[in-house]
């Protein structure tokens, strides 16, 4: 004896293959979205400490950019490249070492490096010896200082949450317009069009807009440290006030 199809459990199965292909994107992006906002976070919370590291290196190095780069990287690197062993760990550090990105789809710095303080100009050639005189320092203002700021181009690795969340950042931030339909709902246009302040240095904006057109999704994030410094500024490690590649007037 043969069964008669059921007209409304095929609808509904319909239904239910429609909602689903409606809302699977979706519940993709949340799930990607939330994974990436996560690392986010770790990486904000190593970008600190990278920038601590780096202005201690240079403390006690006389500020030298090419020490504190190195601090920063190593700080970062489980960010961004496998350290689970001291080989990895080792591997990872002579691959990047250059603060340079090789492999996994980015390109360019890994960090910027600014030393705020002390100023290029300041720095006399007679500090090597008046260094440690108590007689010299008239207040605590008088101390020598190496302040720095880090900005951190951390790359944005998973799959589809990268590629929105960076759209989203670019509209948000007034670097790039937005309009696109709705996919839910055609008749809604999104209009992300303000020019509104990011509160980024335009050399920061302008590195994010280039490395996007390339498809590199990154995030810059930044930190700054001060500390006293335990070794005098020496002019020859400061012909720049920035760390290259950093800009200067950053």
């Amino acid at each position: 004896m043969l069964r008669k199809k059921n007209p409304s459990a095929d609808s509904q199965s319909g239904q239910a293959a429609v909602e689903a292909a409606l809302t699977l994107p979706l519940t993709l992006f949340l799930v990607l979205g939330t994974i990436q906002f996560f690392l986010l976070l770790q990486a904000r919370a190593l970008t600190e400490y990278a920038v601590f590291r780096a202005v201690r290196t240079g403390s006690v190095k006389h500020g030298d950019c090419v020490a504190m780069t190195h601090a920063a990287i190593a700080a970062l690197l489980p960010t961004f490249a496998r350290t689970d062993s001291p080989e990895a760990l080792g591997k990872a550090f002579g691959r990047h070492n250059d603060n340079q990105y090789h492999g996994s789809g980015h390109t360019g710095p890994i960090v910027w490096l600014t030393r705020e303080r002390p100023l290029r100009a300041e720095i006399r050639g007679d500090e090597e010896e008046s260094f440690d005189d108590p007689a010299r320092y008239g207040s605590l203002r008088d101390v020598m200082r190496l302040e720095s700021r880090i900005i951190f181009w951390f790359p944005m690795r998973i799959p589809f949450a990268n590629w929105v969340l960076n759209r989203m950042f670019l509209a948000r931030w007034g670097l790039r317009d937005y309009t696109a339909h709705n996919p839910l709902l055609l008749t809604e246009t999104a209009h992300w069009n303000e020019r509104s302040s990011a509160g980024f240095d335009a050399a920061i904006a302008r590195e994010l807009v280039d490395r996007s057109n390339r498809r590199e999704y990154v995030f810059p994030l930044q930190a700054s440290y001060s500390m006293r410094m335990m070794t005098p500024a020496r002019r020859t490690l400061f012909r720049t006030q920035n760390c290259a590649p950093t800009p200067e007037g950053l």
